[in-house]
């Protein structure tokens, strides 16, 4: 089974960032079941994570697992965007 390493990156609790995450989580919980790891990062807080990862926007998720790693920005409300992101187009 394939197990998915997302990581996102929000600007502290903005409407916009609370948004984001009760999408993924909804996307995680319905599609990808327990075949996720999901860590959630304000880049106020860590600044230098967002600037390891090159983050510039926010809210960015990051596929980091399975390969190859992927990015995606936005709200995470068009699921169709996240499946094709995540490689998931299939399913």
């Amino acid at each position: 089974m394939i197990r998915f390493t997302l990581r996102l990156f929000v600007a502290g609790s903005t409407a916009r960032s609370v948004q984001a995450i009760s999408n993924l989580r909804r996307f995680c919980d319905e599609v990808l079941e327990d075949r996720c790891d999901l860590e959630i990062i304000d880049v106020l807080e860590h600044p230098v994570m967002a600037e390891q990862d090159r983050i510039i926007a926010t809210p960015t998720l990051l596929k980091l697992a399975p390969l190859p790693p992927r990015r995606i920005i936005g709200d995470l409300s068009d699921r169709g965007r996240i499946l094709q992101g995540l490689d998931l187009t299939g399913s």
